[in-house]
């Protein structure tokens, strides 16, 4: 599934330059680290300008507007998301699948918190610009996902649990390192999350997940 995101300038349609791409992805790191600090109504383009270091003429050259450039930060999580669980079919290994899909969410817990906290606040919000996301094709690849776990079940590889709740706890275990981090890390006595910390919670989450659907560890 993608998100449509308003074009970036009046060039979207051309291939991006080097410097275009740099700009691109500096101009979306400091709009990830403003909207998850302030929130979309708090963060302004002169901000993420300043942050991004570009006048604020390059800023609109790339996103028109702020709304544009807020679509594509959501877009961005959303689609690495979303890949992750593209290529599930019933005849994959249901332990090796599972574990495989956990490291990887929270692979982009560790490397992209920021991101995972806007999308977390726009949810918490109402989730009025994902509001044409949410439509009828993403549910039918919701429904085409879970229709793989229920493959599983009715073939024996997993007991008979219900496959929209797995999904979301699948979601909601792998985003919260990166939504309470600060959380953790006072109730740990962490200064943050490390790598290590994140795989140790990994291999904990699929030993507790498999365990909870009946799945045998891989070899």
């Amino acid at each position: 599934m993608s998100l449509e995101v308003p074009a970036h300038s009046n060039h979207a349609g051309k291939p991006a330059s080097r410097i275009r791409q740099k700009n691109e992805q500096a101009i979306l790191r400091a709009a990830e680290d403003e909207f998850a600090r302030h929130g979309y109504k708090g963060t302004s383009m002169n901000t993420i300008a300043a942050s991004a270091g570009l006048p604020k003429a390059n800023l609109h050259y790339y996103f028109t507007n702020k709304l544009g450039l807020y679509i594509a930060v959501l877009s961005n999580i959303l689609e690495l998301w979303d890949s992750t669980f593209n290529a599930l079919t019933a005849e994959d290994d249901p332990a090796v699948a599972l574990a495989r899909y956990i490291r990887t969410k929270m692979e982009f817990s560790r490397r992209q918190p920021q991101a995972s906290r806007i999308f977390a606040m726009e949810i918490i919000s109402g989730g009025e610009c994902l509001t044409e996301y949410f439509s009828q094709d993403y549910r039918a690849w919701f429904s085409g996902r879970a229709a793989v776990f229920q493959a599983w079940i009715d073939a024996g590889k997993m007991d008979p649990i219900d496959p929209v709740h797995l999904i979301f706890l699948l979601w909601g275990s792998t985003q919260h390192y990166a939504d309470f981090a600060t959380q953790i890390c006072r109730v740990t006595g962490r200064t943050r999350l490390t790598r290590q910390d994140m795989e140790e919670a990994g291999t904990n989450l699929i030993h507790i997940i498999l365990k909870g659907c009946g799945i045998k560890p891989a070899q």
